[in-house]
This record gives structure tokens, sequence and C-alpha cells, in this order.
């Protein structure tokens, strides 16, 4: 930070925490007042660049909806509370639940936004640990959770997750993804448009295949307009058309590659004829695409959100994975690598010739109780809370923790999730907002502002596209008197010790003390030693500390990150597989059992009937991420974007025309949405976007509700999910489309 003493004007620089890109930020202040913030440009990853969700810092700081004393629910209506009196109601409240000594009737669903914070990333675990409960739910499984299994299956380290590698790559074959509207996702990169059109002056090519004709697209070389929901097909075929031109090359990932025959002879079935019909994609541009990416001097897969969050996600991610293997990929410069962030573990040494072996991947160790649905990395699918809630009998769920989430629009079936939660006996939520889903709550313990918060991305810098580090001290402390009062990782640490039977009144040091203890035994230090000389700095720092002075980069530590407010730039990546594969041989196995016994429900879907209905897929805009800032008047202001995308042809058959109401319905309910008539989506595909629908009662949230929009998740059933990793199928929905009469309904 810099001050102007003569002026009382100061420049503080900080990371970007609203959404995964970790942009740098120059905030300006006078007399302690936000006066400007724009992009940082000495800033060594984003060099300057900056969306408009950066800029509303100070919006969400000021917001007058922001929550900034404990809430207690009595008779129905939310009274303010003292911190005391905020833990005394939840341990009494959990209490409760736990007296009769099942812990699985607390569950917890710990939301996306806890990912970029440093309490929900160093505590959130902590918790679910605390808590004994098998019921541990989180956005995960309507997000990105197949790539987290395809990891799983292919390495046998879930967390271990391939970045394409924008900046030296020659070919980025891009799926379900639109990174200008999303800043990149599973990709941690500052201006991605820029770093996409990098690769095409420097001779690349980019292409995009989406159901929708994006802002990416536009500024693709190719674009590829997919049946939504048949990504797996299209990359299966991609495969065979590689292996039948003899185009399959290994490089050196040959030697430590299991299961190559046996994943061709089962990608058999799929070749660009055969999927044709059911991608829309014809044989030839699918032959092409596959020749060329072969033939790339570097190339990469990337498949994203629109890939995962169907029936066969899992299998498209690892299609997506061997894909970028038997062309020689992966883990090279150019194609899909893994970073080393600055608080990851150094590589263990291994005796010469000797592979690195581990536990290996295995999902189902438990199942759920409603519907026998196997856990995935500990966690059971979204899409069942609703019903583990409801359903009565050993087990039941009867509390509920939230922690920065908004699983009542976030999640399938909405509407029973809703009433589900209204149901719970005790509900306790972390949280600045009362939304759709915290309106249940008994209890809301309010964080503070973003700007009172210490950050370091420990999430986004191991899915980052080059090595990089940067630490935000807080810009004023959480005990300033327009914030609650309380650091957000001593809530969550008060949580943890009411869950271990210590009581409302333990003290929240005892949690990181313990985890400062732990971290150096790890690491080979004396734990006292490594507390003792950490003692000067605040908890959350000296955990940092620790994780990045014993991490893989000498001589870095907290007083090096403080010292460089733009950031550290650590180099690009590395090749790395041997100190990431986990596997119980040492080697990637390309063809997992489990992964096997899905592909016959692939082929299944190739020998059935192509699907000429409608299908839903849901859309992102740069001004907003999920349901988080729909409460920020600058960021929703102006022509209303929560519309139902038809495509002329389509909407000519049904009857429809642009700006009014039609019902759209699935199987499972149905909304009203203003047509919106644009050939941005293919024939047979409509889009509405995800996060909306700010109209229900008991919410504080005043501009959310005056552009409330549609909540599309009433549209999407719970009961179908991707086997392997349980996340939901929010994309390709079957729905019909019914013209409303202009006046009387």
């Amino acid at each position: 930070m810099s001050t102007d003493t003569n002026t009382d004007t100061a420049t503080h620089f900080r990371t970007c925490p609203l959404c995964e890109a970790t942009c740098g930020l120059e905030i300006t202040t006078k007399d302690g007042a936000i006066t400007r913030i724009r992009g940082d440009r000495d800033d060594v990853f984003s060099k300057g660049f900056i969306c408009p969700k950066g800029s509303t810092l100070k919006q969400l700081h000021a917001d007058p909806d922001r929550v900034r004393t404990p809430l207690i629910k009595r008779d129905g209506k939310f009274v303010e509370a003292t911190w005391p009196e905020a833990f005394a109601a939840v341990a009494e409240g959990l209490g409760h639940v736990w007296a009769d000594g099942d812990r699985n009737a607390v569950a917890i669903y710990l939301g996306n936004p806890s990912a970029h914070t440093l309490a929900g990333t160093l505590f959130g675990s902590q918790l679910v640990k605390a808590l004994q409960t098998k019921n541990v739910y989180s956005a995960s499984t309507v997000d990105q959770m197949p790539k987290h299994a395809s990891s799983g299956f292919l390495f046998g380290n879930p967390g271990a997750l391939p970045i394409p590698d924008l900046d030296r790559t020659d070919y980025l074959l891009m799926l379900g993804a639109n990174p200008f509207e999303s800043n990149g996702s599973l990709c941690t990169a500052p201006d991605f448009p820029g770093r996409m059109a990098a690769i095409r002056q420097r001779g690349g090519k980019v292409v995009v295949v989406d159901p929708r004709r994006t802002k990416s697209v536009a500024a693709a070389d190719e674009h590829v307009a997919i049946r939504p929901g048949t990504d797996a097909l299209w990359l299966a075929a991609l495969i065979t058309e590689i292996h039948d031109a003899g185009l399959v090359d290994l490089a050196a990932l040959g030697p430590i590659t299991n299961g190559f025959n046996r994943t061709f002879d089962l990608l058999a079935p799929f070749t660009p004829e055969s999927v044709a019909a059911h991608t829309r994609i014809s044989a030839d541009t699918t032959r092409r695409i596959a020749r060329e990416f072969a033939s790339s001097r570097t190339a990469v897969a990337y498949g994203r959100i629109g890939t995962h969050t169907t029936e066969y996600g899992t299998l498209a991610s690892w299609l997506a994975d061997v894909l970028n293997i038997v062309t020689g990929n992966l883990d090279r410069p150019g194609g899909a690598m893994f970073p080393t962030p600055a608080h990851g573990r150094p590589a263990k040494r291994q005796a010469p010739g000797v592979r690195p072996t581990g536990r290996g991947f295995s999902t189902g160790r438990w199942t759920s109780r409603v519907g026998d649905r196997p856990e995935v990395r500990g966690e059971f699918p979204a899409a069942v809370l609703a019903d583990e809630i409801t359903t009565t009998g050993p087990g039941q769920v009867r509390a509920l923790i939230t922690n920065s989430g908004n699983p009542v629009r976030s999640c399938p079936d909405s509407e029973q999730m809703d009433a589900a939660f209204a149901s719970l006996e005790f509900m306790v939520s972390v949280d600045i907002y009362v939304n759709e889903t915290t309106r249940h709550a008994d209890v809301i313990l309010p964080s503070p502002s973003p700007l009172a918060k210490p950050h370091f991305d420990l999430a986004f810098y191991g899915l980052s596209v080059r090595n990089v580090a940067n630490y935000s001290a807080p810009m004023h402390p959480a005990d300033d008197p327009s914030e609650p009062g309380l650091d957000e990782h001593e809530i969550v640490a008060k949580l943890i010790l009411i869950a271990m039977g210590m009581g409302a009144d333990a003290d929240a040091s005892l949690v990181t003390d313990t985890m400062i203890a732990s971290l150096a035994t790890q690491a080979g230090l004396d734990p006292d030693e490594a507390a003792a000389s950490r003692s000067h700095l605040p908890p959350v720092e000296a955990i940092i500390d620790l994780l990045v002075q014993t991490g893989p980069y000498e001589g870095l530590g907290i007083e090096q990150l403080r010292q460089s407010p733009h950031g550290i730039d650590l180099g690009p990546l590395k090749p790395r597989i041997d100190e990431i594969l986990r596997t119980t041989s040492g080697n990637i196995e390309l063809c997992p059992d489990a992964i096997a016994a899905d592909v016959p429900r692939l082929v299944a879907l190739l020998d059935g009937a192509p699907d000429d209905g409608l299908l839903l897929v849901g859309r992102r805009h740069l001004r907003s991420n999920n349901s988080w800032m729909h409460n920020l008047e600058v960021l929703v202001k102006g022509r209303s974007r929560c519309t139902l995308q038809v495509h002329p042809t389509d909407a000519h058959a049904l009857g429809l025309h642009e700006g009014v109401d039609a019902r759209l319905a699935s199987d499972v309910g149905e909304v009203v949405a203003t047509v919106e008539i644009t050939d941005e989506v293919a024939p047979g595909t409509v889009s509405l976007p995800h996060g909306w629908g700010h109209d229900a009662p008991g919410t504080r949230n005043a501009i959310a509700a005056t552009t409330a929009g549609v909540n599309s998740n009433i549209l999407t059933s719970g009961a179908i999910t991707d086997p392997l990793s349980g996340n939901a199928r929010l994309n390709a929905i079957p729905v019909t489309i019914t013209a409303l009469d202009v006046v009387g309904v």
C-alpha cells in the first residue's frame, strides 16, 4: 500500500475475489473511502485486465442489504444478536439434533463462494471432519465434480486437474466453455480473451464447440455447433478417428500409460459417421478436426461446465483427457499441464527406476440413505439433499449448515429443495445476505466484506495457467465498526469447536494453533518452534507463511509476498506427471474399470434414435457469478438478461414473438419467461441463464428483487445425475415451449 500523507489518499493492491481469474486490482481511497478501482497494470499475471465485477467491490462493501450483525430467528423473524448469543444458539440447536447420537442428522453444504475465501479453503475440510457426518454436499456436484472423478480414475489424484497451457499452445479445442463471460473456469487465466487472441496471432487456431454462438465463438477461428449433451459422443469419435488414421502418439507418456488397447476397443463404435446424426456435426468436420488436432505441433482439449453438467459428464471429462494423452499433449508445454502452486507440497524423491505409487481413487465408500448414491470425494450429490431431509427414518437430515451457498437456486428440483429447507429442525448459515436459502436459517453468521479479509488464492493457484503468488492484506480490520466484528476464520473455527463438543465459548485460536502444529509436523518441523517463529503474525498469515515456506519454491514466505504487492511470477508450467500420479500402479490408467463399465451407457445413447426435441441449456453473463451479485445495481441495470433464447426457426414453428412471455416446461416443472429470438442458439436449442429467481418472500435483497428473473432450476431434476460423479444434469434438458396470449396470461 502507498499513502500520500498530504491528501490522506492511499493506494491498495489486491486480488479480485469475485471469480476464478485472480485479477489484480488497484484501489484508491481518500480518507478511508474508495474513490476508484481499476486493474493493476503492474500485476505480474493480469497486467491491468479487469472485468465489470472487479470494479464493484466498493458497492458490495457498502451494500445496505449486506448482513453485518449476527441474526437469530425468533417467532419467525430475524433479530440482531451478539456473537455470544449467536454461537450459543448454534450450540443449542445442533446439540438438540445430536442428542439422539446420530451425527448424520446434521448435513453441511459448502457453496461456490467459499472456495474464494481463505476461511473456506483452509477450514472447510476441518469443519466437515469435526461434524463426523456423511451428509456432505457442495457446489461441486452442480459444477465440476466430473473433472475430479476423471482425474481420480486416470491419475489416482482427484485434485490434480490438467490445465490448458494457453500461452504456449498452437491449437485450442474448447468445449462447453465461454471464458468471455466466465473469465475462465478450472483454468485460472486473467484476460482469457487476450490469451485466445494471442494463440491466433502466433499462427495457432482456436475451435469452440458450443450449441450457442457466444462471444467466445466470435473470437475463435471456427465454431462447431454441437447438439447439447453429446460432447462425449463427439470426443470419442475424434479419438477413434485419430487411432484409425494412425496418428496416435503418446510421446513420453507411452512407458507410463496402461490400458491403451482396451481404450480403443471400447471406443470403436464411435466414428465420425456413427455420431453425426446425434451431434449434428458432419463426419467430414469431425474427421478434419481430429487430424488437425493430432497433427498440430502442440494442442489441448479443454472441456468445461457445458460438458460436465450432463448425464455423461465424467465420460466427457475422461475423453477430453484421453484426447490429450493419445496425442502426446498431456504434461508438456502447449498441452494440458499441472500447475505448481506456491503452497503445494514439494515432490517426494523416488529411488532411481522406482515409479511413484499411491492409494488410487475409488468412489462409493459409503452410499446415500435415499437412492443409494455413491459418495465421491467424501460428498453426496447435492441433487439428493432434499430427499435426505424429507424422507423419514434413521439417518434423516434434520439440521443443516450452509457456508456461502444458495442451493435453493443453484441445485436441481429447486422447489422441492426450498420446501425441504423450510422443514428443517435447525439451520445455520455463514453468509453476507438473507437470500433464497438463508431465509430458512435459524442463525445467520455474517462474514466480513472481501475488503476486510486477507486473500490468497489457495484454490485457484492450483488451476492457474502460470505459476504465480499474490497475497492481499485486509484493507481494514474485521472489527471495524462497519463490519460484523469477527474474522471469517474465527466464525468457522467456532463452528468446528461446537461440532467437537467444546461449546460455544471455546477459544477459536485452538483451531488455528492445531492447524499450525499439524502442518509443521507434516513438513518435518518442530511444531512448537514453527508456532513460536510465527507468533507475531495473525493466525491466517501464519498458516500461509508455513504453507509457502515449506512449499516447492525456496526462499518464499509471507514477508516476500507482503513486499510484492503486484504478485510474484514463479514461471510457466512445467512437466510434473511423476509428482502428480497416485495410482496403485504408478502409471496413468487410461481405461479404468469404473469408466469402462460406464461406456456401454454411451453406446446405448449412440444406438438410440437422435433426439429432435427442444433441449434447454444454461448460460452465463460477465456481470454475474451464479446468484452472488444480483443485488448490485451497477451489475444488473439495463435490459433484462434473464430471457429465454430461441432460434428464429423454432420461434416461427411455435408461434413465439420477441419480448412476449412463453411457458417453458420440463418433466418436473414449468416457468414463464420472456422470449428473445436470436440465431445465437442453434435450432433445437433454447437457453435460459441460471442463478435467477429472486422473488421469494423473506429475502433482504432489494435490488435483486426488482430484477427477479426466472429460476431455471425449477426445470431440472435431481433424479438424473452422472452416475460416476453424482453431478447434476443442468444442461441438455428436454423441454416444451407454449406460446402465451399477449393478454390474459
